[in-house]
């Protein structure tokens, strides 16, 4: 009776705890001046009629779906019974389309990506003192750069172009990964999945930015896969236990890629919990020999990835570091509680300036009471509410946000096909506005899925609410303050979005059905009168 109580509450705690966060999110999401359509006095741009008509275009299909029924089923047909015809060759084009744009757009980057090519590329520029310096104070970008060079060495290759069609590669990797889970865990919702994927993929701007957020996302989806495939009982023994060891090795790569990326990883071990405390009856035998096999194998391979990848990292001697001058994760959430809860230049300064990790965490403690003082209990979670927007509402994913974002010309011009395509991503190109109300449209349409697919409390869709649950308290306790945060959690939104969608479809039909009745009562009423 008891554990039967606790599994009730705990998922009813996760239920009401995810609703108040993504409510929040979903909100701010379509209240964003990405979506404002004209003239947009927040960023002082204006949208183009490329926007104007595709939101025509869109408006258009919907009343004559709903107007023609001959036009509707030909739509019904294109769109839904041949889904996966249609959603793969869009996914197709649009995977044609990321490599033309990377072909003829490759910026060189600013802030830490910036940093990291031009550490990894050549020798000559890691005995710098400013890059010395960097790297000892973030010491968290080694594994990345040390990657990033080791790839550079193979191939010969040092342009950004190179390191953009990598990004590329990883970025697309994951969504093919995502892709699988919905192939392991719900077949049939495979159609909606291409057709999300290639949504995401056609507004994803950062594959032009070779950095951990990106690059990670691959390990994410994968450990999401391996996760998946160990949970179906119906798979073959062997691949189960064999995505055991995927699981252990990707979870561990991940952790020295960007260690936040394994708070999903948590989230399965609580959901596990959870489950074990539903089920009372004992598996059988097989079942157990397959699961502590599945166990030591996953503990095993993690146990060894950590001890190589840990030992080619503190063994490297590319760059000499002042390892007593690393930077203490304090410092993030001291940052994370001034301004819009994201980077803090005058602290960051301060970080370079002390000598010792000693007086870096003195002096973060200190700035962190002091401010949780002076907002108060009020205050602050005020100010936790602000910061939820910051780190959720923008489509874009912090598109532009970061200081010295790209190192050349802001303002493209409008000759030639390469500078067209700059102009939908350049801080000041002609169709920045466009891109921004593209990818925010995606992002509500995304968002309004899962909303619309309330009620479901099945074991998955939990565990990928509890992660995003985490990702989010993580974002607001730590360094934030932008959306570019969240895309290591995006595989997982990906998928709950995936999963949500066929709830979220008998939803509006019962609420449509209703609507339908009472309109035929009410029309029955006034012929009766």
């Amino acid at each position: 009776m008891i554990r039967r109580y606790f599994y009730r509450f705990s998922q009813s705690t996760i239920t009401v705890i995810w609703w108040l966060l993504f409510g929040l999110m979903f909100i701010f999401a379509v209240t964003s001046p990405n979506i404002i359509l004209g003239d947009n006095a927040t960023f002082g741009t204006s949208t183009t009629m490329l926007t104007t008509s595709l939101v025509i275009g869109i408006t258009a299909v919907l009343i004559m779906s709903y107007a023609y029924p001959r036009f509707r089923r030909g739509v019904y047909r294109v769109l839904v019974t041949h889904q996966l015809w249609t959603a793969g060759s869009l996914l197709g084009l649009v995977v044609i389309g990321q490599i033309i744009f990377v072909t003829f757009v490759h910026p060189v980057s600013g802030f830490d990506a910036g940093m990291l090519h031009y550490a990894a590329t050549s020798a000559k520029h890691v005995q710098e003192v400013g890059v010395t310096a960097y790297y000892s104070l973030n010491q968290n970008n080694m594994p990345i750069m040390l990657f990033m060079h080791w790839l550079s060495e193979s191939t010969g290759q040092t342009s950004w172009q190179f390191f953009d069609y990598v990004t590329l590669f990883f970025v697309d990797l994951s969504a093919a990964f995502n892709l699988l889970s919905v192939a392991v865990v719900r077949r049939h919702a495979l159609g909606f999945a291409l057709y999300l994927h290639a949504g995401w993929l056609a507004v994803f701007s950062s594959i032009i930015m070779p950095y951990t957020d990106a690059w990670g996302l691959p390990l994410v989806s994968f450990y999401m896969l391996c996760y998946f495939v160990m949970r179906q009982t119906s798979l073959p023994p062997l691949l189960r236990v064999a995505s055991a060891v995927g699981f252990g090795i990707s979870v561990t790569l991940t952790y020295f890629m960007k260690p936040s990326s394994i708070i999903p990883v948590i989230a399965i071990v609580i959901i596990e919990c959870l489950e074990g405390l539903k089920h009372k009856r004992a598996p059988h035998a097989p079942a157990i020999f397959v699961s502590a096999a599945m166990l030591i194998l996953m503990v095993e391979s993690a146990g060894f990835t950590y001890h190589y990848t840990n030992q080619a990292i503190q063994g490297q001697t590319y760059i000499k570091l002042d390892r007593s001058r690393s930077i203490p994760a304090i410092h993030f959430m001291a940052m994370g509680v001034y301004g819009t809860g994201g980077y803090s230049e005058k602290q960051a300064i301060q970080m370079a300036v002390l000598p010792t990790k000693k007086q870096k965490t003195d002096y973060s403690i200190k700035m962190l009471k002091r401010r949780l003082k002076k907002l108060g209990p009020l205050g602050y979670f005020e100010f936790l509410i602000k910061k939820q927007r910051n780190n959720t509402a923008d489509g874009t994913f912090g598109w532009l946000k970061e200081g010295n974002f790209f190192r050349e010309n802001q303002k493209p011009t409008n000759q030639g096909f390469s500078n067209w395509l700059k102009n939908f991503i350049y801080l000041y190109g002609r169709h920045i506005a466009d891109f921004r109300f593209t990818a925010q449209l995606w992002w509500i349409a995304l968002l309004t899925v899962i909303v619309l697919g309330s009620g479901a409390k099945w074991r998955v869709i939990q565990l990928l609410r509890l992660s995003m649950i985490g990702g989010f308290v993580f974002l607001l306790l730590f360094e934030g303050g932008r959306s570019r945060y969240l895309i290591q959690y995006l595989p997982c939104l990906l998928l709950l979005g995936t999963f949500s969608f066929e709830r979220s479809v008998a939803n509006v039909q019962r609420v449509f059905g209703w609507y339908q009745r009472k309109l035929k009562a009410a029309i029955a009423a006034d012929e009766a009168e």
